[in-house]
């Protein structure tokens, strides 16, 4: 029996760990939910977005009784999976700004995080550089542009290099000799913009996209069997407003398995 997930992002940017469960698990029989009507959550105060996002999840849960539920949002996970998990017996898998394995493999000891606002803020962020990065001289960039410039360029429209250069910029510095050499795409919706990213960055990086890391965790935790040559299941995915999804962003969809509901 095939497993039925529910993936949710504040927009389309969890589309890229949506991307890494279909190869793994072709199969699974996935819901993704983008709730644009709340689209950015960076700019939330973290109060508001939490009763927002438990009250959503929560709704959600209650009328497609999913096996599990993957947060594919940084913003929303460093703030709500213990609450979620406090109020469902469904497991739950969350992505978290990747400044472990950043931390174990920089070789200059200076990493950038690129992130939302509100997930720069977390105490959770502040805690995973302080157990596992503290060896390290971490940046910190907190953007609330570059998840809706993703969300644009997704959408077919022109998104200025300048734009982009000006948000990530922020996260290549210098210390005592010492350069940038890994930065963390710590917001779903990044990963999108890699190439430009890529072509943008003042000097070569590593860029960690933890999408590949959630999408194992999730066939750990739920037991599944890994099969990336069955056939592509059909799926589903909605916007919380309701509105229909951007003509531009079908074609997206369809790569993916997903039918606009």
């Amino acid at each position: 029996m095939s497993i039925r997930l529910l993936v949710f992002d504040s927009g389309v940017g969890g589309l890229s760990v949506l991307k890494e469960i279909r190869r793994r698990v072709p199969t699974a029989d996935i819901l993704y939910v983008a709730d644009d009507a709340a689209f950015p959550y960076g700019d939330w105060e973290d109060e508001p977005l939490k009763a927002h996002v438990v009250a959503t999840i929560g709704a959600l849960i209650a009328r497609e009784a999913p096996d599990a539920v993957v947060i594919a949002c940084n913003t929303a996970s460093t703030l709500v999976l213990p609450a979620l998990r406090a109020l469902h017996a469904i497991p739950f898998v969350g992505t978290v700004p990747a400044i472990k394995p950043a931390a174990e493999t920089t070789q200059s000891g200076v990493v950038g995080v690129l992130s939302t606002p509100g997930t720069m803020r977390r105490d959770y962020t502040r805690a995973l550089i302080r157990d596992f990065a503290a060896s390290c001289h971490v940046r910190l960039v907190g953007s609330s542009e570059l998840a809706p410039l993703a969300e644009a360029a997704m959408r077919g429209e022109v998104v200025e290099d300048a734009a982009i250069r000006f948000e990530i910029e922020p996260a290549f510095i210098t210390v005592e000799g010492r350069r940038t050499d890994k930065i963390v795409l710590a917001c779903t919706h990044y990963p999108f913009l890699l190439d430009r990213l890529v072509a943008l960055a003042p000097w070569p990086v590593d860029w960690i996209d933890p999408a590949d890391a959630i999408a194992r965790r999730v066939v750990s935790l739920l037991g599944l069997t890994e099969a990336p040559d069955a056939p592509l299941a059909r799926g589903t995915a909605q916007l919380t407003s309701g509105k229909s999804w951007p003509p531009a962003l079908l074609p997206v969809l369809a790569r993916f398995g997903l039918e606009p509901r």
